[in-house]
């Protein structure tokens, strides 16, 4: 079913407010469509609605159409605004585009235009829209869950480092949720809106890992059959998430070196260098000061990336956050599946707050959802000691 597109028109002559209303209205049943007689109205419309679409005027009294733009964007920054201009407006109407305006249009207006702008402003909105509902689920999808003194910290280092260009390096054993971390540094940092690169140093092959961080030119080695830009390159302005970095080689972490303290990497077989800028975030379940005693990780990159450290507990560190996760989970799981979300009765929770997550919160997640599928309408101690294994 189509969504119907809100238009607001902002104009304070009423003959061509109305005509404009009754243009859209009759361009398309989808489009509903009010009008206001001046900027100071059009303003408390758009704090009391939500609009996919303003149209104003420039020249109005009261508050014209440059004040409306400002003011409304510092409530609403991602209202759609087109504004209509008189002959002698078209360098402010230029002006309010650099202000954030999507378009103007000259008076008196072509109605073809006109429509193709609005068309065209409303797709514009509808992506905006999008975006920010994907947004929402990928934040949900990283959300860190629970309480404890332990996670209170982490988040407390978070809101600290998160809008700084400081690295990190993120430790803890498998399945704690260190990939979280580094996506709620992204989301919290003044790189927000640009990637978040992730790369697995222990998924790629030794041989492999230069070509996939730093990119490679064609016929760099036999199968390099175009040019291809690496991670780096990809997460210029943005973040790298350099995760399980103890397993990197040697060889690739002298290359990570020379782009964290130069700022330039050259992708293989090139000779001409690039400089980049970017955010490196670093994880690893491996004690990096005993690699380094043993000659399998460089101690100045381990200085390059520790300038900040984040522990991230183990789940048997956190028992008291175990409900919060196991409630979180169950509704996780349930939206998944499309399904009712099941209970689990207070001795089911209470035993399984007592069992040693060696697997930490992946294993849980995995428990929870085996109890899901196998247990009874109501998940009770006795499901959780026939099918939570151990």
């Amino acid at each position: 079913m189509r969504r119907e597109s809100r238009i607001l028109i902002v104009e304070d002559e009423d003959a061509i407010r109305r005509v404009l209303i009754r243009v859209l209205e009759d361009e398309s049943k989808d489009y509903v469509v009010e009008g206001a007689e001046d900027g100071e109205i059009g303003l408390k419309k758009i704090i009391e609605n939500d609009y996919d679409l303003v149209i104003s005027d420039i020249k109005m009294p009261r508050m014209n159409g440059e004040e409306l733009l400002v003011e409304a964007k510092k409530i609403k920054p991602k209202t759609v605004f087109v504004m209509i201009s008189g002959h002698g407006d078209i360098e402010t109407a230029i002006n309010t585009m650099r202000l954030g305006a999507f378009d103007y249009i000259s008076k008196p207006p072509d109605l073809n235009r006109l429509l193709t702008t609005v068309r065209n402003a409303l797709d514009t909105s509808k992506l905006v829209e999008e975006n920010i509902i994907l947004k929402k689920k990928v934040s949900k999808k990283y959300e860190i869950i629970g309480n404890s003194e332990p996670i209170q910290h982490i988040e407390e280092m978070i809101k600290k480092v998160a809008s700084t260009d400081a690295r990190v390096l993120i430790t803890g054993p498998n399945g704690t949720g260190k990939e979280l971390v580094a996506h709620q540094i992204h989301q919290q940092s003044n790189r927000s809106n640009r990637p978040l690169i992730e790369v697995n140093c222990a998924a790629i092959p030794a041989e492999l890992i230069e070509s996939e961080l730093f990119g490679h030119v064609k016929g760099a080695f036999t199968s390099a059959v175009k040019d291809r830009p690496g991670k780096f390159e990809l997460a210029n302005q943005g973040t790298i998430f350099l995760d399980e970095i103890g397993d990197m080689s040697l060889s690739a972490q002298a290359k990570v070196l020379r782009a964290l303290q130069e700022g330039i990497i050259t992708r293989v077989g090139a000779e001409k260098d690039q400089k980049i800028d970017v955010r490196v975030l670093a994880a690893t379940n491996k004690d990096l000061r005993k690699e380094i005693a043993e000659g399998r990780f460089r101690e100045d990159l381990y200085h390059r990336l520790a300038v900040i450290l984040i522990k991230v507990p183990s789940l048997n560190d956190r028992r008291d956050d175990i409900p919060l996760l196991i409630e979180h989970f169950v509704n996780q799981i349930a939206e998944e599946q499309g399904t009712t979300a099941k209970k689990f009765t207070s001795e089911a929770i209470a035993l399984l707050q007592q069992y040693d997550w060696s697997g930490n919160i992946r294993e849980l997640r995995n428990v929870i959802e085996r109890l899901i599928i196998l247990g009874g309408k109501e998940v009770t101690i006795d499901d959780v000691k026939s099918f939570a294994t151990k």
